[in-house]
């Protein structure tokens, strides 16, 4: 495990990109291989008819919804163990603007194609794709969004795809909310990857609600490129699985500074001139960093995880050393 060392995370040891692995089934093999048969058997001509026909299909958000709910009863995902901050269990019917609503933004982790089927399912949000270093996201669909997570990170939007900020999405689709990933990336959720500045353009005065999802048993997440049947296993061999939701109370971008008065040429200098356009955090200002660390602290609170240093870059050089390995 030498040459793995380097996609351990340097302050805490954790490995972000390993996947999870999977309890023997043992003597009860038989009883997994039989129960995974009946699922498939269930869960493919369902997601067929949801993605080529029902989605298209002007039947309402509720209607859908209840096809997304079939789609995770089937595979046992029977309990949903949610928590929001600062809501007493029994509650929830009197705070619901503690949860997200049209015209806000969910900033969820990223771990399987389970958080996009389950976010759909409740929210019905609009799906983007965020990149590194790139403010602007692309709108995917619920499949794409799930497909993302058994796909390699990518480190810059290919030239055809459209791009647009968050503000103007949230002004395109003001009955909708909107949900990032702003790791880029799956993981297998031991720890919360750097963000993406894509939430820097999220109007000040709008909601942003970080949302944590992790799952027992934990080898459901996809943190290897391309684990199409492993993933199915383990979710359809299984009796059941729950999920464990966590919201943080909203959160709102610092608003921008006012730009400073500008001197006349007896009282400028260069350094005056080149000041205020220093960004020490790779192009993001101190406020703004300061706004991502925000989200990023709660993600990392709410799922009992660490803040780590690997991004979307280590994770490509790392799935080549591991299909190498393969």
């Amino acid at each position: 495990m030498e040459k793995y060392s380097a996609f351990r995370d340097r302050g805490s040891g954790i490995a972000p990109f390993f996947p999870i692995p999977t309890q023997p089934a043992g003597y009860a093999l038989p009883f997994h291989v039989f129960i995974f048969v009946v699922r498939i058997f269930f869960l493919i001509p369902l997601a067929l008819a949801y993605f080529l026909l029902v989605s298209w299909l002007p039947i309402g958000s509720l209607g859908k919804k209840a096809i997304l709910w079939c789609m995770l009863g089937v595979p046992g995902i029977w309990w949903i163990d949610l928590g929001v901050d600062g809501v007493k269990k029994g509650s929830l019917g009197q705070n619901q603007h503690k949860l997200p609503q049209p015209g806000s933004v969910i900033a969820s982790s990223y771990t399987s194609p389970i958080d996009a089927l389950y976010l759909a399912a409740i929210f019905d949000p609009v799906f983007t794709r965020s990149f590194p270093g790139e403010r602007k996201v692309q709108r995917i669909s619920l499949l794409q969004a799930m497909f993302q997570a058994f796909a390699p990170p990518v480190l810059s939007p290919t030239k055809d795809a459209k791009l647009v900020t968050l503000s103007d999405l949230l002004r395109e689709k003001p009955d909708r909310c909107i949900a990032v990933f702003p790791e880029c990336t799956a993981t297998n959720g031991r720890g919360i990857l750097p963000f993406c500045p894509s939430l820097l353009t999220v109007p000040a005065k709008t909601k942003i609600f970080p949302v944590s999802l992790r799952y027992t048993p934990a080898d459901v997440t996809t943190p290897v490129p391309g684990s199409y049947f492993s993933f199915l296993w383990n979710l359809c061999s299984k009796p059941t699985h729950c999920i464990r939701v966590r919201i943080a109370e909203a959160t709102y971008n610092e608003p921008p500074a006012p730009e400073p008065p500008r001197k006349n040429s007896f009282q400028t200098n260069l350094l005056d001139d080149l000041h205020p356009r220093i960004t020490p955090s790779g192009g993001m200002s101190d406020p703004e960093k300061e706004s991502l660390d925000k989200i990023a602290e709660s993600l990392a609170r709410l799922g009992r995880v660490k803040r780590l240093g690997l991004g979307p870059a280590d994770k490509i050089a790392f799935i080549k050393v591991w299909s190498k390995r393969r």
